[in-house]
């Protein structure tokens, strides 16, 4: 099937609603598997690497499964997966969280604290590592910066999106320093990673899912070694430089 024949109305709403049952059948699925890694590895793996893995590989899965989107990841994944790194993308979408699990090693994502009060995904998100962040609290944002050190500390990559919500018009916003002075005071290097083609995925007041061909590329670590917190404005620019510049060239 041509990919300009998903563009149709009437198939995109089959093909949706195949692709939320879908969804629905690995949430399932999927409860029960994390849940026994998690219990399983929980004496061993304090990081929750094998737990957050497998979560990951539901969204992998979800999209094989989807004829609506094709994702793809390029570059350079670390050598060491257990180096930790403290990754950083831009934001066009909800679905750059689905289109960055296809990358091939664990992180913990740093995500807003509604998302693990949703029964099953918040569930899993749980069991995974991942860190919620309480924007409404006084200190919100400083106890998940903890808890993302923590994580860095069982060499587990974090997850971070520096502009903080998502693009509305498709331009970077600034980045904030939150993530780069994480990075600083660990020791992590920095990986940019650029994102395009997720805004098409999930389009607004519509339960159907759009037409996207969306790709994430790995670019080239920052190192940190001997930068102080003085130098994190300097450092949240370079790393939104890199993502600014790679993808206007792509435009």
């Amino acid at each position: 099937m041509r990919r300009s024949a998903l563009h149709n109305p009437v198939l995109r709403t089959i093909l949706s609603a195949w692709s939320w049952l879908v969804l629905a059948a690995l949430l399932i699925l999927w409860l029960p598997a994390v849940t026994v890694t998690r219990l399983v590895t929980a004496s061993f793996d304090r990081g929750r690497y094998a737990a957050g893995r497998l979560f990951r590989l539901l969204a992998v899965a979800h999209q094989k499964l989807n004829p609506l989107w094709r994702f793809r990841t390029h570059g350079a994944a670390p050598g060491n997966p257990r180096l930790p790194y403290v990754v950083v993308a831009n934001h066009e979408s909800f679905a750059d969280i689905l289109l960055l699990s296809h990358l091939p090693w664990e992180m913990k994502w740093l995500a807003k604290s509604s998302f693990f009060s949703t029964p099953v995904v918040g569930w899993l998100m749980r069991m995974a590592g991942d860190i919620p962040l309480y924007r409404s609290r006084e200190g919100g944002g400083a106890r998940a910066m903890e808890a993302a050190g923590k994580a860095l500390d069982t060499k587990v990559s974090v997850m971070i999106f520096p502009e903080g919500t998502r693009s509305r018009g498709g331009d970077l916003a600034d980045f904030k320093t939150g993530a780069f002075r994480l990075a600083i005071e660990k020791g992590a290097p920095v990986l940019p990673v650029a994102v395009r083609g997720t805004r098409s995925a999930l389009l607004p007041n519509d339960w159907r899912f759009g037409v996207a061909e969306a790709d994430a590329w790995v670019l080239d670590p920052i190192p940190t070694d001997g930068l102080t917190l003085d130098d994190a404005p300097a450092l949240a620019a370079q790393a939104r430089e890199a993502i600014e510049s790679f993808l206007a060239a792509r435009r």
